[in-house]
């Protein structure tokens, strides 16, 4: 079964300016995924606005990714939807163009009403495609579904062979660690929430799952290192810069505030879709100034330079 040590940048979907898919962007955001350290790249999660899209344009983009990593990183493939058999297509999709793993929310519609009834609802999804590790997309923030994963795990045991882990994206990290460590961490349980990266790693993390990677990845693994190299005033004081950078560009809507980001590092991505909207040219504007006024743009690039030349 498959394990991650580092970092998996949850990519953006890039769009034309009439929203259409802006395919042949792909290879070059997949280049970058590479040479800035990445382990591997979700596809069609919550940044990737999987849930925006058809059912058609996420098997198109999925295979679009596959096709640009030829292997040099992991690709996870989101196949959550509001409908367990459109999943199941997806899944069964993902496992056709060779992805190397598959992930998927909770049913948020229609919602799982216990434990037991999302491992039922999970293990549908899952049986799609059995030759690929599965990991569950654990958002509550979003889905609204926020139940005991150690539960989960331990009904998923015989009833999900293919499980591999949990994406946990929450502030929970009490239920975390006890996950990291279930039946003597038999699970990969990859975390989330990227300002908490570091007190993550100090309850057990060895990889993550995170939007932000996708523009700071290189300064993540550089708090990763720090960690693992025992500076941890250093690692505290690079996190400290990550949570700022966060809760500038929190003043915004959280994903199109990221996508003019990559606007600001030159990534010219497109717009996102409704219902999100896309900053206006004042708001990406003062986001770039509060952006240079803590030294964020300076503060990537050193790190970006030592990480593609490690």
């Amino acid at each position: 079964m498959i394990r991650i040590e580092g970092l998996i940048a949850a990519i953006f979907t890039p769009f034309n300016e009439d929203g259409s898919l802006n395919l042949p962007m792909i290879p070059a955001i997949v280049d970058k995924m590479a040479g800035d350290g990445m382990a591997g790249v979700f596809v069609c999660g919550t940044n990737g606005e999987g849930p925006n899209m058809t059912v058609a344009e996420r098997m198109d983009l999925s295979k679009a990714v596959v096709q640009a990593a030829n292997k040099r990183l992991k690709v996870f493939v989101h196949v959550g939807h509001t409908s367990i058999e459109e999943s199941r297509k997806l899944a069964a999709h993902a496992a056709h163009i060779g992805a190397d793993a598959i992930s998927a929310v909770a049913a948020f519609y229609f919602k799982p009403t216990s434990v037991r009834n999302l491992v039922e609802s999970i293990g549908s999804i899952a049986a799609a495609a059995p030759e690929l590790p599965f990991y569950y997309y654990h958002i509550p923030v979003l889905t609204g579904v926020g139940m005991d994963m150690v539960e989960f795990l331990r009904l998923s045991q015989d009833a999900i062979p293919n499980l591999a882990g949990i994406k946990y994206t929450a502030p929970t990290l009490q239920e975390y660690q006890a996950c990291v460590n279930f039946n003597n961490g038999q699970y990969d349980i990859l975390y989330g929430t990227d300002e908490m990266l570091l007190p993550a790693l100090s309850v057990g993390a060895k990889g993550a799952i995170g939007s932000t990677y996708s523009f700071a990845g290189p300064l993540y693994l550089q708090i990763m290192k720090l960690f693992s190299s025992g500076k941890l005033d250093a690692a505290q004081q690079l996190q400290l810069q990550c949570v700022e950078m966060i809760r500038r560009f929190l003043k915004y809507p959280s994903l199109p505030a990221q996508r003019a980001i990559m606007q600001i590092l030159g990534w010219n991505i497109g717009p996102c879709r409704l219902p999100l909207k896309p900053l206006n040219a004042e708001e990406v504007a003062d986001l770039k100034a509060s952006l240079d006024d803590m030294g964020f743009l300076d503060l990537l690039a050193p790190v970006t330079e030592q990480t593609n030349h490690a």
